[in-house]
């Protein structure tokens, strides 16, 4: 039986996890910005040409569209969309986006909450929604990254594992047998009777979003909807005065991708300072700019996709809550921090 508790629980929880986020966020950028010389990082602040900044903003907010297809198509397919029009998915997924400063992204497991909130879909049955999105999405990244990856040779023994991970974990689920067997053995543990038949209802529901046709599907919507950040990042390197070239926006995308998954597998929250320092790093390295340029370039990518879409959630939580409240929707979400009530 899920739990739950007072919605001022979430609501703590959620400013503990945005400021804290907020005040690593801060230290990173001081930090990468005092190793690259703080003055000329604020001279090329002053001087990035943010005329291209609604282009950078229209990249991300495709990318975000894009993403809430996906989002939608899982809904519908697994038929959780019971009272859920298309506004309120809308608002569910981007009130999901605050929560991308968690380790690895997970905390999006707050939409689970939303969902059940509005139509009383268990935790167990839509969180793996996020598990394909974060999966669709890696994948879409890593196809993105293998697009460049002659631009920088070293990246490719961590591609390769990648690579082989993420084959592993989708045959792994595709064989009935062996997950079915895995689950009997977690049964078998302590405790372990109450968490089995949850990760039941999550395999089972994992399972159907890693079919062959349905994982092709939300793998293209993810790489398209992917590949307009990259973009944006291209943007974003034409305003610290980089040439635009086709070069160029093959290095976009193969950096953006690259420091996005290095953020990623670090399970860093929002992975806050390794995809930061990676960036940094990389545009260095293969683009060519100074240390204060490459830093710059960052700064923008990362406030114009990761604390914009914070932005975005933090606006789509409170309108969802005024709405909740018109509608006499009780409040019933439970604490982030029991995410683990999941299983």
């Amino acid at each position: 039986m899920e739990q739950k508790a007072p919605a001022t629980s979430l609501r703590t929880s959620l400013r503990k996890s945005i400021l804290t986020s907020l005040a690593i966020g801060l230290a990173v950028v001081i930090v990468i910005s005092l190793f690259s010389d703080l003055r000329a990082v604020g001279n090329d602040l002053l001087s990035f040409d943010w005329m291209l900044l609604p282009l950078i903003l229209v990249g991300t907010i495709i990318n975000y569209w894009l993403r809430w297809l996906k989002w939608d198509y899982y809904l519908r397919y697994l038929k959780l969309d019971r009272n859920i029009d298309r506004s309120t998915s809308g608002l569910i997924f981007t009130a999901g986006l605050v929560m991308s400063v968690t380790p690895g992204k997970m905390g999006e497991v707050l939409k689970s909450f939303l969902l059940r909130q509005r139509n009383g879909t268990a935790i167990s049955r839509s969180a793996p929604i996020v598990l394909a999105e974060r999966l669709t999405d890696g994948i879409a990244m890593l196809l993105l990254m293998g697009l460049g990856l002659t631009l920088y040779p070293p990246a490719r023994p961590l591609f390769i594992v990648l690579v082989l991970l993420t084959i592993a974990g989708i045959v792994i689920v595709q064989r009935q047998a062996l997950a079915l067997s895995i689950i009997r053995f977690v049964a078998c543990l302590p405790f372990g009777q109450r968490v089995a038949p949850r990760l039941e209802t999550i395999y089972t529901t994992t399972a159907q979003l890693l079919h062959w046709r349905i994982l092709l599907v939300s793998t293209l919507i993810s790489v398209v909807s992917w590949g307009f950040e990259c973009v944006a990042f291209f943007f974003v390197l034409m305003g610290v005065g980089s040439d635009p070239s086709w070069l160029l926006l093959l290095q976009a995308t193969f950096i953006f991708a690259a420091s996005t998954l290095f953020g990623l597998v670090s399970f860093l929250p929002g992975g806050l300072g390794a995809s930061e320092v990676s960036s940094v790093g990389l545009l260095v390295a293969l683009v060519g700019l100074s240390a204060s340029a490459a830093t710059t370039a960052t700064i923008v990518i990362r406030f114009c996709t990761l604390w914009f879409g914070v932005l975005l959630g933090v606006i789509a939580l409170a309108w969802l809550s005024r709405r909740s409240a018109t509608a006499g929707v009780q409040d019933d979400v439970t604490s982030l921090s029991d995410v683990s009530e999941v299983l």
